[in-house]
């Protein structure tokens, strides 16, 4: 998971790539798994995130992901190993402070944490906004759909007899089929 969309087998060929992992990650285009990883973002983008959404509360790593995924409509979900090493750089400035709370780790501004947003507020601008621009119309829809039928599958896969699951297998296989016939432009069997 700490590797989840940096380049190729987790970190790139050849290791972490130029400028290594804190220096830039990878969004991930949430139109098909397989193609390419998307447009890179800066660290800066992770970064001033950050410090806008703990400007209106304070939030533990997991809430930042969710909430940049949700606001770029989840086009951008920076990973682990982009959000926590971001957020000791800022703790590190004096900009953010953590404190344990139910078992983790929640994330506040400081006072210079919320001048320093306040100074620098259009700078930051908006980092979720630039993670979805130039997505095509309807990736967004079929991204949200396959993460439906995901859930669902895990629930059959968990909870479901064995009937159950051999009745998903077929209507996931034939999912899968129809998929591949659209991109082939066939007819549909009779």
């Amino acid at each position: 998971m700490y590797g989840e969309g940096f380049g190729h087998g987790g970190f790139g060929p050849g290791g972490f790539g130029p400028g290594g992992p804190e220096d830039q990650l990878f969004i991930r285009r949430r139109g098909g798994f397989g193609g390419p990883r998307g447009r890179r973002m800066r660290r800066g983008n992770v970064r001033a995130a950050i410090l806008l959404l703990l400007a209106e509360e304070p939030r533990n790593g997991y809430q930042v992901m969710q909430e940049i995924e949700q606001r770029s409509e989840g086009a951008w979900r920076p990973s682990p190993g982009s959000v926590y090493p971001a957020f000791q750089l800022l703790a590190d400035e004096g900009l953010i402070t953590g404190e344990t709370r139910d078992g983790g780790n929640v994330f506040t501004l400081t006072d210079a944490g919320r001048a320093h947003v306040e100074e620098n507020r259009e700078q930051l601008g908006s980092p979720w906004e630039l993670a979805g621009e130039g997505m095509p119309e309807g990736v967004r829809e079929v991204a949200h759909l396959m993460k439906q039928v995901v859930m669902a599958a895990r629930q059959v896969l968990h909870h479901g007899t064995e009937a159950q699951r051999a009745e998903a297998v077929k209507v996931l296989s034939e999912a899968r089929r129809s998929l591949y016939r659209i991109l082939a432009e066939d007819e549909p069997p009779a």
